[in-house]
C-alpha cells in the first residue's frame, strides 16, 4: 500500500472512531444519544421509523451510511451475511432480524472504537446470530465461498483499493451468493478532481467510482448481472445508488 493510501485509511479510521467516542460519551438527546452530525442524505433518516425505533438508540445515533442496504439486498431466513463497514452495527442488526435464527451476520469494521460499540448494541439488542470481527474490507477474514450475500452503507467509497474490494466480497460468496450495497457514485462525466472539489475520503465523496468505473470494476471481480441505480442526490454530480450483483454459479 502506498503511502497516501495509508495516510486516507488512517484518516477514516480516526473519523469514524471519533464517531464512536461520541456516541458512547458524547452528550445525548432527549431520547437518546446524540446522532452524530451529517447532512440530511446520510444517517439514519435513512430508515424507516419502524426500524430505527426497534434498534439500540446508540446503533442508530452511530450511522454513517447513504442508504439502507438490508432494503435493497432481499434478505432471506438462513442466510449467511456480510456487512462490509459495519460501523455501530445498525445493518447487522437489521439483517440479523432478516435472517432469523438460522441464519448469520458478519459485521466486518477496522475501528476498535466502532466494534466496542457494535458489541455494547449487539449485546443491547439481544441478537445472538452475530458476530464482529476486526478487519480491513479489502482483505476480508473469512473463507472462500462461505457468504450468500454481502452488503455495505457508504463504505466501498472510502476505500483506496476498490478492485481489492470487489475481488474479496466475490471471494468470500457461494456461487449464485449476490451483493446488495448503498454506495456513492459519481456522473460519469466528473473527472476525478471535479469528485475531489464536492468533498473529500472522509465525507464519502472525492473517492467515489463513476458508474461506469463502478460497473467495470465489478464485471473485472467476475460479477453478472449488475445494476447501478440512483436514488437521491448528495451533491452536485454524485449519488447515493444502490448496487446489485451476482456471483455466477458456475466459474
Amino acid at each position: 500500500m502506498s503511502e497516501q493510501s495509508t495516510d486516507l485509511r488512517e484518516t477514516v479510521r480516526r473519523r469514524y472512531a471519533s464517531a464512536a467516542v461520541q456516541v458512547t460519551e458524547g452528550g445525548t438527546a432527549c431520547c437518546g444519544p446524540a446522532a452524530i452530525e451529517v447532512d440530511e442524505n446520510f444517517g439514519p433518516t435513512r430508515y424507516a421509523a419502524a426500524e430505527r425505533e426497534a434498534l439500540p438508540a446508540e446503533a442508530v445515533a452511530a450511522s454513517l451510511g447513504c442508504g439502507n442496504p438490508t432494503a435493497v439486498a432481499d434478505l432471506r431466513v438462513g442466510e449467511r451475511v456480510l456487512d462490509l463497514g459495519s460501523g455501530g452495527g445498525i445493518d447487522v442488526l437489521l439483517s440479523a432480524r432478516r435472517v432469523g435464527p438460522t441464519g448469520k451476520v458478519y459485521g466486518l469494521d477496522m475501528t476498535e472504537e466502532m466494534l466496542a460499540l457494535a458489541l455494547a448494541n449487539q449485546k443491547k439488542a439481544g441478537a445472538t446470530n452475530v458476530e464482529f470481527l476486526k478487519g480491513t474490507i479489502e482483505a476480508v477474514p473469512l473463507p472462500a465461498n462461505t457468504i450468500d450475500v454481502v452488503i455495505s452503507n457508504c463504505v466501498i467509497n472510502l476505500s483506496t483499493d476498490k478492485s481489492a474490494v470487489f475481488a474479496e466480497a466475490f471471494r468470500v460468496l457461494v456461487p449464485g451468493g449476490r451483493i446488495g450495497v448503498s454506495d456513492v457514485v459519481a456522473d460519469d462525466t466528473l473527472t476525478p478532481e471535479q469528485r475531489a472539489e464536492r468533498g473529500d475520503y472522509v465525507g464519502c465523496i472525492a473517492g467515489a467510482l463513476s458508474f461506469a468505473e463502478y460497473r467495470q470494476g465489478l464485471e473485472d471481480a467476475g460479477f453478472t448481472d449488475i445494476g447501478i441505480t440512483p436514488t437521491h442526490a448528495v451533491a452536485d454530480g454524485m449519488h447515493s445508488a444502490i448496487v446489485r450483483a451476482t456471483k455466477p454459479d458456475t466459474p
